[in-house]
């Protein structure tokens, strides 16, 4: 095994390259859907399953990971995690309807779950809490070259060729992150082989498919509000039942007990109501660019990239920031920054200059990143070294559920103000996503009120002792920009 220097030295890369892979083909996805929804006749809303399906797929098998990973150790498990995800990316290329479409993206959702949880806990492992904030934010400076190439890219193949090769660009670079993860990823395993908690796995499963189903189906107006209701309760139930469970459990699917750790109580739940309001925007805004503007699909990926230019940047002073100013008042500002951001979204209209909307992407992306940067790594303020595996799983279940109820809950806005009206109809489908921004900016303002619980000083062992930037690279003596 290599060296703790060497591991501190490559891990990082090891880790973004997978999630460069996993953010490029997220980003390209969402630019390619009005071009699926003309090749695939089907309406631009209705085709949210295709990317719903995908972080429902994560949202369900991410707890199954940190099982996995202890079992089987933390390099395997990744490699075979990227393998999934790039057949699944291949299958996606050769689908020729939307049920296809949507299976081969549960599958390559399933890949997704244990590649990057696994990931996160080899990171959270290998660096200490002073290092940790570095670190994280080291992987996510490389791997957010995938938003900003994805939608560029995305939207040149669609222009050029066809929706279906843009799932094809994930095969080398699957190959490129398995070479890496077998010379440097770590095979980290868990103190002792504990049992899978099979009956935790259904009903949570369960609940969640079936509450992230109905969100879906009740946005198309499929359901009447009886059964609508029914269901609700039915999939309340199961999640209610599986809390039940874990409590008299001995090994856990999810320990909620963690959740009596209030760093990371607030960390999670704060961050699920935050991701509630923002989880749309990746969906809408292509829509707002390329139906309610009218730009071919590489300009609306143009106009994408300032908020993952600005998501990079701020990655290099976050560290600077929260040493400043500290979790709880970064928190709370920046979350309703991030409403009045996106509530700016819905001025944007036929004759709105480009300068302006570029403005806008930026403090978005620059927002978004010190947000996500600040909930992720105070999630592990207060956590035993011993359960970092189990806090990581939880976290990242959590986050990918709350992307996956964001999304269908800004579709499920736009549709409500869509009513009955045509959605290749210009004008009424720009109205209908002006007042979806209002409505979810006004949910992230809320969301703001959650952190105000954390006190002055919580997060203190991550922000005031992390190193300089170059920390991840550092400590083999080398800078980190080569």
């Amino acid at each position: 095994m290599s060296s703790p220097d060497t591991v501190k030295r490559y891990l990082p890369w090891v880790v973004a390259t997978a999630l460069f892979m996993e953010q490029l083909d997220s980003t390209i996805v969402n630019t390619a859907i009005p071009s699926m929804a003309i090749s695939l006749k089907v309406t631009p809303l209705s085709l949210k399953a295709v990317v719903t399906s995908y972080i429902l797929s994560l949202a369900v098998a991410i707890p199954v990971s940190g099982w996995m990973a202890d079992r089987y150790g933390t390099r395997r498990v990744f490699m075979t995690a990227i393998a999934i995800f790039t057949v699944a990316s291949v299958l996606c290329g050769l689908s020729v309807n939307s049920p296809m479409l949507v299976a081969a993206r549960l599958l390559q959702g399933f890949g997704a779950a244990m590649m990057m949880p696994v990931g996160r806990l080899t990171i959270v492992r290998t660096f200490p809490k002073a290092e940790l904030l570095t670190a994280m934010n080291f992987v996510i400076i490389p791997a957010l070259i995938g938003p900003l190439l994805g939608p560029t890219v995305g939207g040149l193949i669609v222009h050029w060729m066809s929706w279906r090769e843009i799932f094809f660009i994930n095969v080398p670079v699957g190959v490129a992150a398995i070479w890496l993860a077998h010379r440097h990823m770590p095979d980290y395993r868990g103190d002792g082989p504990r049992p899978l908690d099979v009956m935790g796995l259904i009903l949570f499963g369960t609940g969640v498919a079936l509450l992230s189903w109905l969100l879906e189906v009740f946005g198309e107006h499929k359901l009447d509000v009886t059964s609508a209701a029914v269901l609700f309760f039915i999939a309340a139930s199961l999640l209610a039942a599986y809390a039940w469970h874990a409590g008299r459990e001995e090994h856990p699917l999810l320990r909620l007990s963690l959740f009596r750790i209030r760093t990371f109580r607030i960390s999670v739940l704060g961050g699920f109501f935050t991701r509630l309001g923002v989880g749309g925007l990746p969906f809408l805004l292509p829509l707002l660019y390329q139906v309610g503007l009218g730009l071919p699909a590489w300009q609306s990926g143009l106009l994408m990239m300032p908020a993952a230019a600005a998501a990079m940047g701020m990655k290099f002073i976050s560290v600077r920031v929260l040493k400043r100013f500290g979790y709880r008042q970064v928190l709370v500002v920046n979350t309703v920054l991030i409403g009045v951001t996106i509530a700016m979204f819905s001025f944007v209209q036929l004759g709105t200059p480009l300068y302006a909307i570029v403005a806008i992407s930026l403090c978005q992306g620059f927002f978004n990143s010190l947000q996500f940067s600040s909930m992720n790594s105070i999630a592990y303020a207060d956590v035993d070294q011993r359960d970092t595996g189990m806090a990581s799983t939880m976290a990242s279940s959590m986050q990918q559920l709350s992307m996956s109820f964001g999304l269908a809950c800004g579709s499920l806005i736009t549709g409500w103000y869509l009513g009955d009206l045509p959605q290749t109809d210009r004008v009424v489908l720009t109205s209908a996503l002006h007042h979806a921004f209002l409505t979810l900016a006004g949910l992230t303002i809320i969301s703001s009120l959650t952190f105000w619980t954390l006190k002055r000083e919580d997060g203190a062992s991550i922000s005031q002792s992390a190193p300089a930037p170059a920390t991840p690279v550092a400590a083999s003596g080398q800078s980190t920009v080569q």
